[in-house]
């Protein structure tokens, strides 16, 4: 019998591996070890408790990695945060910014959009069973997400066959790598975020607009701009800011016609209202709206107890322009 311990799984070569005659645990597919991959939720809870620590501060820096139904945090940056009591990034201590940007760099169909959609808190679909298990054989974009996912730099739903950037301090060390290279103006246009956020609760559409046309213009080397999912990451990278104020954003893909609708709704205590959003691709932003009102998007709209934004955005291929309606939504009285 042997223990043997790893970043990456078995090496495959061809259709069979040379050795086959493990059991594996991995980070796509822990089986039931995932528990013992990281601290778990109670773990932390605990510590927190006896140190004096905010869980919650721990929670959105640590917490992400999904394994077997459990929430696992990263074990060294919830010690180092505990012993020096300062809730911060420490991925650097163990791993580089260097060396995810010399994956998160090559130039795979697909693999820029997936990158700002996961920034913006989109999960992505993704297909694990093409990774060779080592860091240079890279056919697809999904066999260089699989490796992140191994590395630590993403985290994956096996149920849903999704990953996702887990959480803030792997968020940052993203942010870090993207400042040099081939990302030119992704810093500049999650800088205009904040000020989007906020011209949107005052319903200012002409400013949320113009800010979506200059995140075009910036990101134009980025992302493939004349298709739908390019827009929603647009709004996504507007809205990056959102993640201080609102949950992750719930993400809804009619069928059939590509465009992507987004709801975002607030964290507990901040006091923001829910925001609906509807793309619309050469058709109007006022249209957008008339849609969210007359489908309703499910009955949450008119049950939900605090306020909502009803967001429309559209982009014409022709002229190049974005346009942004901004309304308020007013319940029907029963």
């Amino acid at each position: 019998m042997a223990y043997m311990t790893g970043i990456l799984p078995i090496k495959k070569y061809g259709e069979h591996s040379a050795l086959n005659i493990f059991d594996e645990y991995s980070m796509t597919d822990p089986k039931g070890l995932g528990e013992y991959f990281g601290f778990t939720e109670r773990e932390v809870r605990e510590q927190c408790e006896r140190h004096g620590m905010d869980y919650g501060e721990m929670e959105r820096w640590y917490d992400g990695y999904l394994m077997g139904g459990c929430h696992i945090y990263n074990p060294k940056s919830v010690a180092d945060a505990l012993m020096w009591k300062s809730v911060r990034s420490y991925w650097t201590g163990s791993e580089t910014y260097e060396a995810l940007k010399v994956y998160i760099d090559l130039n795979f169909d697909g693999l820029r959009e997936a990158i700002v959609g996961m920034l913006g808190g989109m999960p992505c679909r993704i297909d694990p069973t093409t990774f060779q298990n080592d860091m240079t054989t890279f056919k697809t974009r999904d066999d260089v997400l699989t490796l992140l996912i191994h590395l630590g730099y993403l985290a994956y739903d096996k149920d849903r066959e999704e990953t996702a950037i887990p959480n803030q301090e792997i968020a940052q060390e993203y942010l870090r790598a993207m400042k040099t290279g081939g990302w030119d103006g992704l810093t500049e246009a999650l800088n205009r975020s904040e000020g989007l956020l906020r011209s949107t609760w005052a319903l200012d559409g002409e400013t949320v607009a113009a800010g979506m046309s200059a995140i075009h213009s910036e990101t134009t080397s980025l992302l493939k701009y004349n298709n739908e999912n390019s827009l929603t990451c647009t709004v996504l990278m507007a809205y990056y800011s959102a993640k201080a104020y609102y949950l992750n954003p719930v993400m809804e893909l009619p069928s059939g016609k590509g465009y992507a609708d987004v709801v975002y709704l607030p964290k507990y205590g901040t006091g923001r209202p829910a925001l609906v959003v509807e793309l619309k691709w050469n058709k109007s932003a006022r249209g957008a709206i008339a849609q969210i009102k007359d489908r309703q998007y499910s009955s949450w709209i008119q049950g939900y107890t605090g306020d909502i934004l009803l967001v429309g955005i559209s982009y014409d291929k022709k002229t190049k322009e974005h346009a942004c309606v901004i309304e308020a939504w007013k319940k029907e009285r029963s």
